[in-house]
């Protein structure tokens, strides 16, 4: 088999890149051989080599293709082309690894590189010259059936890197079809309690990454079965999943592009405190903190409301969380994506020229022209005025 022609290979500089690491000295490998053999999309592409790091660089240094040393520790050498950067990796064979790092040495065995890969999909290999495709252990037979299987014994490449044990749902999610494979699984729920010994910050971008996939939810559905999550959120029950099947169901039925932050609230609990536990848990940013907060809090705002003082993503996270009938979160839904984001027409400054006095009196009369505002359905400054008048009336006679 040979690796079909697309678009990635035609970028600006790439020939110029393997020419320069001359014959037997480049190999695409991974999600570039693996994405084009699906007639998908190719966003990053790397280039396996048995040339060592420094050569690389002498060698693109002569062609006059900048590089940038990204990982050379582990032979990682990063080529800025034109159209995006390339990965070039010296081949390498682990010489000891604790599951979350690992420590190398290079070598130039292609098949030995192919064995320290994680699974048979991701070790394919590809001539940049002829096509030819390089298959060490059955990756084409199983991308072919839809199979995500580990290289090797399952429990040892888990041992090596825990966060294998996410990547072969996520891959399973994107890639496969029916029931996973059932060696691969049985170690990673046998293995579960290995996700401890991992960052949060890992975990959250691995399972960020799963929940951005179209339909994460049969995948989701069975770690929780298998108890995966239990060891690091234990939280995610099954009553979380029925949440982000609904989520994902509504998603689709309004046409809103799947979002993994909005999709992660609903794996949490539907409860300020409990939520924002576990979003601090995972190291999660502020901004994303404060939009779970907005988004699990019941004080009663209606979706116009919310869109005034948080604007249209937090408003659909609202909706979308709903457990409103379907119809009536749609219609809403559809009400909020045609309205403007309001603006309360009318500052403090127009209340101190009414004859309030600078001060938290403004401030509480404002809050309450502005309650006042919202409540009628946001009506415009003439009304607006009208109610600043009596709102500054009441307070001056109380």
């Amino acid at each position: 088999m040979t690796l079909p022609d697309a678009p990635w290979r035609h970028r600006r500089g790439l020939d110029t890149l393997v020419t320069a690491l001359g014959a037997g000295g480049a190999r695409f490998v991974g999600g570039a051989v693996r994405d084009t053999l699906l007639g998908k999309d190719v966003h990053d592409i790397d280039i396996a080599t048995p040339l060592t790091p420094q050569d690389v660089i002498d060698r693109l240094d002569a062609v006059r293709i900048k590089t940038v040393p990204t990982g050379i520790a582990h032979g990682t050498v990063t080529a800025v082309l034109p159209d995006g950067p390339v990965e070039i990796t010296t081949l390498r064979r682990d010489v000891s690894t604790d599951g979350r790092r690992a420590i190398v040495a290079f070598s130039d065995d292609w098949r030995e590189d192919a064995a320290r890969r994680d699974f048979t999909v991701n070790a394919l290999y590809a001539d940049p010259a002829s096509g030819e495709i390089f298959d060490y252990f059955g990756g084409l037979d199983d991308l072919s059936a839809g199979r995500v299987r580990f290289i090797g014994d399952p429990a040892e490449r888990i041992a090596e890197d825990h966060l294998r044990i996410l990547r072969f749902f996520r891959f399973h999610a994107r890639f496969g079809t029916g029931a996973p494979d059932e060696t691969g699984l049985a170690a990673c729920e046998s293995r579960a309690k290995d996700l401890m010994a991992l960052s949060r910050e890992r975990i959250a971008d691995e399972l960020a990454k799963l929940l951005a996939l179209p339909d994460p939810v049969p995948t989701v559905r069975q770690m929780q079965a298998r108890g995966i999550f239990l060891p690091v959120l234990p939280e995610i029950d099954a009553e979380a999943v029925g949440r982000l099947a609904s989520l994902v169901t509504l998603e689709s039925e309004a046409g809103i592009a799947p979002e993994a932050q909005r999709r992660l609230i609903a794996l949490l609990p539907p409860e300020p405190r409990a939520a924002d536990g576990v979003a601090t848990r995972l190291r999660s940013s502020k901004a994303l903190r404060k939009r779970i907060a907005t988004a699990v809090t019941a004080d009663g705002a209606g979706p116009a409301e919310i869109l005034y003082r948080w604007g249209l993503g937090p408003a659909l996270d609202r909706l979308l969380l709903s457990p409103a009938p379907i119809e009536e979160v749609m219609q809403e839904i559809r009400l909020i994506e045609e309205m403007e984001r309001p603006v309360l027409p009318i500052g403090g400054g127009a209340l101190v020229a009414r004859g309030l006095k600078a001060g938290p009196l403004v401030a509480q009369a404002l809050h309450a022209v502005e309650r006042r505002w919202i409540d009628e359905g946001f009506p415009d400054a003439a009304r607006v005025d009208a109610i600043a008048d009596e709102v500054v009336a009441a307070s001056l006679a109380g």
